[in-house]
């Protein structure tokens, strides 16, 4: 992962880009970012693996990436893409707390979900 996209990266952009563009993306999306977050909000994580998510959050945030985010159906799946390989990078790190968290963030933002979807994540980079 590229560390130029960490510049990009800041806990107010990152809610601000969820809280407008949540529902595009999609709960798979969501999802990755916010196991990403939470892990990097653990104090046990080590600098370079924040700065690692910091990265894939910030292609996350950023506005122009390779693929407009607006575009129907394809736009954050290079997004996908990008936190499912930072996700893989760390899953040995990624502790049931922050799994639990992210599932009750999804509930809040989008309802119950069909715990299918998020296995999806999960059997992808764990």
């Amino acid at each position: 992962m590229n560390g130029k996209y960490s510049t990009h990266f800041s806990e107010e952009s990152l809610w601000e880009k969820i809280k407008r563009y949540s529902k595009q993306a999609g709960v798979k999306v969501i999802y990755a970012v916010l196991l990403l977050f939470y892990t990097m909000q653990d104090k046990s994580v080590g600098l370079k693996t924040k700065l690692s998510i910091a990265a894939a959050l910030g292609y996350f945030i950023l506005p122009t990436d390779a693929i407009f985010d607006l575009t129907p159906l394809i736009g954050y799946s290079d997004d996908l893409g990008v936190l499912l390989f930072a996700l893989s990078q760390i899953s040995t790190i990624i502790t049931p707390e922050v799994k639990d968290k992210a599932r009750a963030k999804l509930d809040d933002w989008f309802g119950e979900i069909d715990p299918k979807e998020l296995q999806d994540v999960e059997n992808k980079t764990f």
